[in-house]
């Protein structure tokens, strides 16, 4: 999975399990930023929501669940 892929699901995923638009999670999600497999051997990707209280809440228990099944992307 890609970098780009991999925003894309948890965009659909946040919009999908908390309402709201597409454009409104992409912007509070972030851009998907790939992390050197040398340094984060275990997940090699992060992101930096911004938001309200209540939008990175909702992303970061998403991400918890996440970074279990895709913990490594490509940076493509």
């Amino acid at each position: 999975m890609t970098a780009s892929e991999l925003q894309d699901m948890l965009v659909a995923m946040l919009a999908r399990q908390s309402g709201g638009s597409l454009r409104r999670w992409r912007l509070a999600l972030g851009p998907v930023q790939t992390l050197s497999l040398d340094t984060h051997p275990h997940c090699n990707w992060s992101v930096r929501p911004v938001g309200s209280t209540y939008e990175i809440a909702e992303i970061e228990s998403l991400l918890d669940h996440i970074r279990l099944s895709h913990p490594i992307v490509s940076g493509a």
